[in-house]
């Protein structure tokens, strides 16, 4: 490990990851011990046992968050699904991991297809600065977008705000409405998720290449599946080469 790779990756001497709460695939607060457990925190402990730094985790609730830690230099590496808009002030690596974008929608909406939702009228409540309303954002012409906070406000807001439209992350709209009758999803995805890591682009191509190389052992070595099993994700498929 070159000195110059560790001193950029770990300005501060530690290595700072930020860690998206707001979507269960990559990360979750286990019950038992109160810590952040998922896919991104097995990637970033391993990153740092390879830079032979400490890790601290950085923790926010929404990927808008997580994107500004980067980008703001409040964490040297982030998790985040791959868009144009981002990709301006970070350098993304190839996706490690695949999910899928949904629509939920009240049972008795005529909505019954993707495209019945971008018609005048329709209100889509989207996680500000999710990765779903940044396509939704170039994607939808008439529909009407409703931004929350975080992602884990979407399904409330549509259901108090009586919305027309949550998008989410699908294993996410299912946890909230795993016991509720008067919903359901649309039977195809509107998008794929492309997860990926990033860094600030102001670290370097050398930072850049390193973190590269890094996800695509993680993904080709079977390390991101073992941890998608051990953490008993389903629904996310491992990204394959030329995703």
């Amino acid at each position: 490990m070159e000195p110059s790779i560790i001193k950029v990756f770990a300005p501060t001497g530690t290595l700072r990851a930020s860690i998206n709460l707001g979507n269960p695939v990559l990360a979750n607060i286990d019950s038992q011990t109160g810590k952040p457990v998922g896919v991104s925190v097995d990637l970033a402990n391993e990153l740092a046992s390879r830079l032979h730094v400490p890790l601290e985790l950085v923790v926010v609730k929404g990927a808008a968050a997580s994107v500004e830690n980067v980008v703001q230099h409040h964490a040297d590496v982030g998790f985040f699904a791959v868009d144009p808009k981002r990709g301006q002030d970070i350098a993304f690596t190839k996706p490690y991991v695949l999910i899928e974008g949904f629509y939920l929608v009240h049972d008795h909406s005529p909505i019954r297809s993707n495209e019945d939702v971008d018609k005048a009228g329709v209100k889509v409540a989207v996680g500000q600065g999710s990765a779903y309303d940044l396509f939704l954002t170039r994607e939808l012409h008439q529909a009407t977008i409703v931004r929350m906070p975080t992602s884990a406000a979407v399904v409330p807001a549509f259901l108090d705000e009586h919305l027309d439209v949550a998008a989410g992350v699908k294993q996410q709209l299912q946890k909230y409405t795993a016991n509720m009758k008067d919903v359901r999803l649309l039977d195809q995805r509107f998008m794929v998720i492309r997860q990926a890591m990033g860094a600030p682009k102001s670290y370097g191509d050398a930072a850049a290449s390193y973190l590269a190389s890094f996800v695509e052992e993680m993904r080709s070595s079977g390390f991101v599946d073992a941890s998608l099993k051990r953490h008993r994700i389903e629904g996310a498929t491992v990204a394959k080469e030329g995703d």
